[in-house]
């Protein structure tokens, strides 16, 4: 085809369907198309609907019937304008002729589609799978919330003690909370918080760490809490870690504790006799945690599994996989948990997360003991070799000396060695127990103590562990006597209640170097004097 005969064919005009214009016949697709949408209901300013999503599955399966969407009369008319372009054809199943045929057609596919989705559904209800991502980690999200849910510290939260009846009446002390690491500390500060949620009226919480404040956040609050004071509300204050503030940074709370400013509740895991301020604690009342008991930590874990929806299994039951729908765990898996977790109920906690997350990828899965024994093992245990815990240790290894038990002497000394103490600081000891308790009743075993106390520094850890125990079970089976501590005592006792001038050495004992000295008399009995050692 020539130039001349292709600019002829563009010249060719064709009258659009829509707006009836003459539009060349190279152009008229595109016209037909913009004209589409110039021509459409919805304006360009406004947004375009969204098209609907079809049904849920989880619908034709509870009975519910499909309902085709229905078209507007606009997008049918814009069909058959598009029809009518050249080179469109109408799809004759669209015809209305066709459509009781289609209709029986479309209601027979979509029945047979719904029995499939039925039975698809029936078959995903038997493996269900959960999501155990824990964001939120799980010993946050089984912190209680109120008094009811709190387990173990009966002693200090149980029925009808002073600090319970308290905290029901909305009258929180200032105190300092001292135990160990996941006995409840944080809880009750949690719990004491939603006491203030429920009275917002008169209590406030505020809530610092001391390991990541400093002064300037403590003056912010007390700012914040005076002028709360004026519109009657109190403000709480709980400081975790309190005793990371040194003794003088400790003075910010006295003045405001004193006025009534704030309540302070501490949190700290070391004595707070040699860590808390003395000024402070005769402000506070010391509130005193112990570990958790296996008991409390079973009730614990079987509260949380039972709030994440997880079936819990009786040991006598025989479960079988195939009525399990996703996971279920055995009480003795649970029980062992809290058997492993040193009475730290954040441990436990934190232990049945990892096995839930382990098996996640579980369907229809039944965690007995076996199951967790391999991937989880002993937890730490509490020992701090600058804290409390350190003497608390050595002092019962060596009342256990004392008391000719050597299962406990062996049992505390090996307490030791796993918690990683120095070999030589339980052998110093050992030396000492030797010479106090056991003395001249066997000499022998001072001589074992330092022969012990060589061989750690000559072999170090971990070989001269079996030299601590063989000493450990030797002088507890040792004869006992303590004459040479008690004489010693008695001894100090004299010279520090001697009043006035200590009594001089007298002469005939005294030593006579010089020929000066000996004409002086020293080293020579007086004439008609009785020889003695004690001063006169």
């Amino acid at each position: 085809m020539s130039n001349k005969e292709e600019n002829e064919q563009n010249k060719k005009e064709q009258t659009c369907p829509i707006c009836f214009k003459q539009i060349p016949t190279v152009d008229i697709e595109v016209h037909a198309n913009r004209c589409l949408f110039l021509h459409s209901d919805s304006s360009p300013q406004k947004q375009i609907p969204k098209r609907k999503r079809s049904p849920s599955p989880r619908l034709l399966s509870a009975g519910s019937k499909l309902k085709s969407p229905k078209k507007s009369p606009s997008l049918i008319n814009k069909s058959r304008q598009l029809s009518a372009l050249p080179g469109n054809k109408i799809n004759p199943t669209n015809s209305q002729s066709d459509a009781p045929c289609n209709k029986k057609v479309n209601g027979e596919a979509n029945t047979s589609r719904a029995s499939t989705e039925m039975e698809n559904n029936h078959a995903e209800t038997n493996t269900v799978v959960k999501d155990f991502s824990f964001i939120v980690p799980l010993a946050k999200q089984a912190a209680p919330k109120h008094l009811d849910d709190f387990f173990g510290q009966n002693h200090v939260l149980g029925k009808n003690t002073i600090l319970r009846s308290l905290l029901e009446k909305g009258e929180i002390p200032n105190m300092i909370i001292w135990g160990p690491p996941g006995c409840g500390k944080t809880s009750l500060a949690g719990v004491i918080h939603e006491l203030c949620k429920s009275n917002s009226k008169k209590l406030k919480f505020a809530s610092l760490c001391a390991a990541n404040c400093g002064i300037k956040d403590v003056q912010n609050i007390v700012s914040a809490a005076k002028l709360e004071s004026k519109f009657g509300r109190r403000t709480i204050l709980f400081m975790d870690e309190v005793h990371r503030f040194n003794k003088k940074q400790q003075d910010i709370f006295l003045l405001h504790v004193e006025r009534g400013d704030i309540t302070l509740i501490g949190a700290t895991t070391e004595n707070p006799s040699f860590t808390i301020n003395n000024a402070l604690l005769s402000r506070c009342r010391v509130i005193v945690m112990e570990k958790l008991k296996d008991e409390d930590l079973l009730g614990i874990l079987l509260r949380a599994t039972e709030n994440m929806g997880i079936e819990i299994l009786d040991d006598e039951v025989d479960g079988s996989s195939n009525n399990i729908f996703g996971i279920a765990i055995k009480k003795s898996a649970l029980r062992w948990l809290a058997d492993v977790s040193d009475g730290d109920a954040r441990i436990a906690l934190s232990n049945l997360q990892l096995v839930l997350q382990h098996n996640t990828s579980e369907t229809n899965k039944i965690v007995t003991v076996e199951d967790i024994q391999d991937g989880i093992k002993k937890s730490h245990l509490l020992y701090d070799r600058k804290g409390e815990e350190h003497y608390n240790v050595i002092s019962a290894m060596h009342k256990s000396i004392r008391g000719s038990d050597p299962n406990a002497a062996l049992y505390w000394t090996t307490r030791m060695i796993v918690s990683g103490e120095d070999p030589l600081f339980v052998a110093r000891r050992m030396v000492r127990a030797a010479s106090e308790d056991i003395g001249n009743a066997d000499p022998n075993a001072l001589q074992l103590a330092v022969s012990t106390m060589q061989g750690c520094q000559l072999l170090g850890m971990p070989e001269s562990d079996v030299l601590l125990a063989q000493c450990a079970i030797y002088l507890a089976r040792a004869p006992k006597s303590r004459e040479a501590d008690s004489a010693l005592a008695s001894a100090k006792q004299v010279i520090n209640s001697c009043k006035g001038v200590q009594p001089s050495v007298p002469m005939h004992i005294r030593n006579a170097p010089t020929r000066l000295m000996k004409d002086l008399g020293y080293g020579k009995l007086a004439p008609g004097a009785k020889r003695s050692f004690m001063p006169a």
